[in-house]
């Protein structure tokens, strides 16, 4: 089974990945938007480096858990 549809079956099956998934995706549109300024002063530039480190943490989460779907679904 593919990355992509494993994503899609725990997006449906686990609640912690769903919510892992959409605090990512709203986390990504904050910094999209933070991006959007021509510059950044110091509370903002540590608030995005904040954000960038928790949407990661997030991420590699999702990674796990994806892993782990991988590992328990083998042969």
């Amino acid at each position: 089974m593919k990355d992509e549809e494993i994503m899609e079956l725990l997006r449906k099956e686990s609640t912690e990945y769903k919510k892992l998934d959409e605090e990512h995706k709203n986390l990504k549109q904050v910094l999209a938007e933070m991006d959007k300024k021509v510059y950044l002063n110091a509370d903002e530039e540590m608030e995005r480096k904040k954000i960038q480190k928790l949407k990661l943490s997030k991420k590699d989460r999702m990674a796990e858990l994806i892993r782990e779907y991988k590992k328990s679904h083998s042969n």
